[in-house]
């Protein structure tokens, strides 16, 4: 019994008389010197298990995933310029004082994809229509202005557009004598609150001062807030549309000016556009005969249903 007893004990206890466990004694002695053990960890642990710098790895991944997100950023950029908003950068004085030359005003370019036209009083950009800058000096932009226009970043220098305010729309009747006021389906507009300080609305010349139009389907009558210093509608009316802007060639409605950051504001319709009647006339124009065919006939349907429905009874 005593042996049996001393033999368990003899050659399986560890340092402390502990009994050894199965995989403390299949575990391999480290020698001295030797790279494996609590070194080797610590330089697993501080390279990852590939031996990489984790540091120089992630400099790597940005430096190429950089170019994808340039490209990101410019198709966004050609997108919002292209369906939403653009800039673009006065060019005279035709407009002052609402805008000054040199001024960055932001174009709304959605709406008129949902089948928005322009409205009186409303600041339009549109392409020229009818070379109505022949003779204007043109801007050399250099190679960085000439991409970042491009991509909508800058205004365009080499776009031949315009800005002015709409007057009259389809059906309207415009006309000025004298020096005004101007007026619209015989309504009188006061202007004092957008037209240049010490001009009239109206201009005593024989150039086009003095005229009385009436708007044609898809045009627009548009002149410029500095009536005296603006070749609008009235000093183009020799050309292929006698000075109306065709509504295809509006390329949206200025509704912010952007820059300088000291002239910030937003480009509101004035009030004397809201007048009442102001717009009944160009209404009764523009309505369709067939549109006034379908609204006569609907009555003379309802009587032949109500007498066939009482024979029927």
């Amino acid at each position: 019994m005593g042996d049996v007893a001393v033999g368990a004990r003899s050659g399986h206890e560890g340092p402390e008389g502990q009994p050894e466990r199965p995989e403390d004694a299949a575990a391999p002695a480290v020698e001295p010197g030797s790279d494996s053990g609590s070194g080797s960890a610590d330089a697993d642990a501080s390279t990852g298990r590939s031996g990489r710098d984790p540091k120089s790895t992630k400099q790597r991944s940005f430096w190429k995933e950089l170019p994808i997100l340039i490209g990101i950023a410019l198709v966004l950029a050609l997108i919002i310029k292209t369906f939403l908003v653009q800039a673009f950068s006065i060019p005279s004085d035709s407009m002052q004082n609402t805008l000054q030359q040199g001024d960055r005003v932001l174009v709304d370019k959605l709406t008129p994809w949902f089948g928005s036209e322009p409205e009186r009083g409303e600041v339009v950009v549109f392409h020229d229509p009818d070379n109505w800058l022949a003779g204007e000096p043109t801007a050399n932009p250099n190679a960085l202005q000439t991409v970042l226009s491009w991509i909508g970043l800058m205004p365009s220098s080499e776009e031949k557009d315009l800005i002015k305010r709409v007057i009259g729309v389809a059906g309207d009747t415009v006309e000025c004598k004298g020096t005004g006021p101007l007026k619209v389906n015989g309504k009188a507009l006061n202007e004092s609150s957008y037209v240049y300080p010490g001009n009239t609305p109206c201009s005593q010349d024989e150039d086009g001062g003095q005229f009385k139009v009436k708007v044609s389907e898809g045009m627009i009558w548009v002149m410029g807030d500095h009536r005296q210093n603006s070749r609008d509608s009235r000093y183009n009316q020799a050309d292929e549309h006698h000075g109306m802007v065709p509504v295809k060639d509006v390329v949206g409605r200025a509704i912010v000016k952007a820059w300088p950051i000291t002239r910030w504001g937003t480009l509101p319709v004035p009030d004397t556009f809201d007048q009442p009647g102001l717009g009944d006339q160009a209404a009764a124009a523009v309505t369709s005969p067939g549109s006034v065919a379908l609204l006569g006939a609907v009555p003379l349907v309802l009587v032949r249903r109500r007498r066939k429905a009482s024979k029927d009874d």
